[in-house]
């Protein structure tokens, strides 16, 4: 279905499943025709995609075509679409197989003005479509008056390519060459066909080794008149004596023009395909590189050193820093000219979204082309490269863009990974707050409560108290305000510990002088339990934080007296590994299942058994002494105690004593 459109009119259709593709070129109205296509695409709320067929003659079109590409390709990404570049000679073919390939219902194209002359004449694009594609829907947007020009100047500079000095040596070397071997040949006795593929051969050779297809034109004529001047009867002159030879030298002629033509455009396929394999891989190598990145400026490093790669351009990268332009990097050796103030101005247009367009003059200065690494509206920073007078090709451009939202998106799934990390470690503080608050308003209320009552008693009824009853309410009060203050002790050891201010002062101590320190301060009901030590060595020197390790010490054994019942034996028990201390705690209480061991160090974790007096400690304890026993350089372990019971055991780094001490 073919429809000739007005650009300006309205569109209107079913939303559902519609994929606009619009045809690019270097045509001057190719803007308009894109401007269209986003109109409809915008109507009809589909998915559009914007293509650029690349065919070998496209590495020859001047440079003005050259950037109207670039402009069109960075307008119809600006409106929306997904770039796609594919190649090949026949571009309705390709148009036809990308729209079947992936979906497309309608095509917008620019109006052709070649027409059919004579049965034999070559179908027009528009024809080919409709043959290839009969049920998609063409819209043919009619060209201006300039494209005519354009078309008719586009033509003329493709037919008419003027080969280098070095092509033409290399032509006339070959065609030496061959007039030589078709000597020896001659003089052996070879028949002439044999001379004749010599000089099929050089025209071959010369379609491979020069740049301009004209040589191979020239190397068919002139293997020609060659073969004729050396090789047919009479010699030396340019006539046939034979009327079969004009026959014989039109095929010769016909066969060198066809092998120089397929050659030339094995040649151009051949550099496509491998231009193509390049930078598809290094498209590929930079996505896996950046997926590696582990920050900003890495990510920003890496996409320039494959930009660099790529496109063998000098080029500058400023990345965003809070919304503004941060400072620039060179790269590929690129020198003091990008840093000139027109320059950065450049760059920060770009970066407020007025710029980045390939040949806007925003994103422009001279010969410097600057790009947003954007992804979704946002952009993470700019990019300058050093355009020169050799603009981006599509493709180039095309691998460009895709780098550029790689990185883009690199960037913004680093900064989410941060954004959720510290969000977080916000909640773990918050739960942690939560936790704190809930357990201290529920186990606090039981020894504050106890306080308060007997202090109440004492206070109302003291002459009517005995002394028994007096010294054992004394003795409550001492042991819940011992209790709160060991509890306090613990809070500010956390709180410090949080907040980065507990400071260490490492002096190497007598491990038994410690631990008879902090027996001294346990609990009053260890005196219910028979604690006893053994020591392997005599002399037990530890580097410590004598303060800290006194503290780990209390509430390792302070903890084996609530948990095991009166009576029962505590031992703490201390010797000398090859570089460390070990201290262990054991006790022959109930024990801790299995499934509980590896919680039993987690802040706020107080298990499920209970203690006598119903009071619960807030679960800080042991995740405060594997925090100090770890900035010591040791580590806290719990296993069973057989054949029942818990085995608590640090270790610390072995203490020397100074000859000066």
């Amino acid at each position: 279905m073919m429809k000739q459109m007005d650009p300006e009119g309205p569109f209107h259709g079913n939303a559902a499943e519609e994929h606009i593709l619009v045809c690019l070129s270097a045509s001057p109205s190719n803007a308009r025709i894109v401007r269209t296509a986003a109109k409809m695409a915008e109507a009809f709320h589909g998915v559009f995609t914007a293509l650029y067929v690349q065919t070998p003659p496209s590495d020859k079109m001047d440079q003005e075509s050259k950037r109207r590409i670039q402009a069109h390709i960075q307008l119809a990404k600006e409106l929306g679409a997904t770039i796609s570049t594919v190649f090949g000679d026949d571009v309705s073919y390709q148009i036809g197989e990308f729209a079947r390939l992936s979906g497309v219902t309608k095509i917008v194209i620019g109006r052709s003005n070649i027409k059919r002359h004579h049965f034999w004449s070559k179908p027009s694009l528009t024809d080919r479509l409709i043959e290839i594609a009969p049920n998609l829907d063409i819209y043919i947007i009619p060209d201006s008056a300039i494209d005519k020009k354009y078309r008719e100047r586009k033509q003329y500079f493709s037919h008419h390519i003027q080969p280098s000095a070095g092509d033409l040596a290399v032509t006339a070397a070959i065609l030496a060459a061959a007039t030589g071997i078709g000597t020896i040949f001659w003089c052996f006795g070879f028949t002439e066909s044999n001379i004749i593929t010599v000089y099929i051969l050089a025209v071959l050779l010369t379609s491979l080794f020069t740049k301009s297809h004209i040589c191979s034109v020239l190397s068919s004529l002139s293997g020609v008149l060659l073969f004729n001047f050396f090789f047919t009867e009479p010699r030396l002159t340019l006539h046939a004596y034979e009327h079969g030879y004009p026959f014989t030298f039109g095929i010769m002629l016909t066969a060198a023009l066809i092998t120089g033509t397929l050659a030339d455009k094995l040649k151009s396929h051949a550099k496509q395909a491998a231009q193509s394999a390049f930078r598809t891989k290094v498209l590929f190598d930079t996505n896996q590189l950046l997926h590696k990145a582990k920050d900003e400026a890495e990510i920003m490093e890496i996409t320039a050193s494959q930009l660099v790669k790529l496109l063998e351009r000098e080029l500058i990268l400023y990345p965003e820093e809070e919304g503004r332009l941060g400072s620039g990097r060179r790269f590929g050796g690129a020198d003091d000219s990008f840093f000139r103030a027109e320059e950065r101005e450049a760059a920060e247009q770009v970066l407020k979204g007025k710029g980045g367009a390939a040949g806007a003059d925003a994103g422009r200065v001279q010969e410097n082309q600057y790009l947003p690494v954007r992804i979704n509206q946002k952009v993470y920073g700019v990019v300058g490269i050093r355009s020169g007078n050799k603009p981006l090709d599509s493709f180039e451009s095309s691998v460009l863009q895709s780098i550029l939202g790689e990185c883009a998106l690199a960037i913004e799934n680093i900064r989410n990974a941060r954004e959720k990390e510290q969000a977080a470690i916000l909640a773990q503080k918050e739960q942690l707050r939560a936790n704190l608050l809930r357990a201290i308003s529920h186990d606090l209320r039981t020894p504050l409560t106890s306080i308060s009552g007997n202090a109440s008693n004492l206070m109302s009824n003291e002459k009517l108290l005995d002394e028994e009853t007096k010294m054992q309410m004394f003795t409550d009060i001492y042991d819940d305000s011992q209790w709160l203050i060991n509890l306090v002790e613990n809070l500010l050891s956390v709180t410090r510990i949080e907040e980065g201010r507990l400071n260490f002062h490492m002096t190497a101590e007598l491990v038994d002088e410690v631990v008879e320190e902090a027996l001294r301060h346990i609990h009053r009901k260890g005196a219910e339990h028979r604690i006893t030590t053994e020591y392997q060595d005599g002399l037990l020197l530890a580097r410590m934080d004598a303060k800290l390790i006194l503290q780990v010490l209390i509430n390792l054994v302070d903890n084996a007296v609530k948990y095991t019942p009166a009576g029962s034996d505590i031992c703490i028990a201390a010797g000398k590994g090859e570089e460390m201390v070990w201290v262990s705690i054991l006790d022959h209480g109930p024990g801790i299942p299995d499934e509980l061991k590896s919680r039993v160090f987690e802040m706020f974790f107080t298990g499920e058994n209970k203690i006598a007096d119903g009071r619960r400690s807030l679960g800080l304890g042991l995740a405060l002494c594997r925090t100090i026993i770890h900035a010591h350089g040791g580590s806290l372990t719990l296993t069973d105690h057989l054949p029942h019971g818990c085995n608590f055991t640090f270790t610390l780094p072995l203490g020397k004593v100074d000859i000066d001490e």
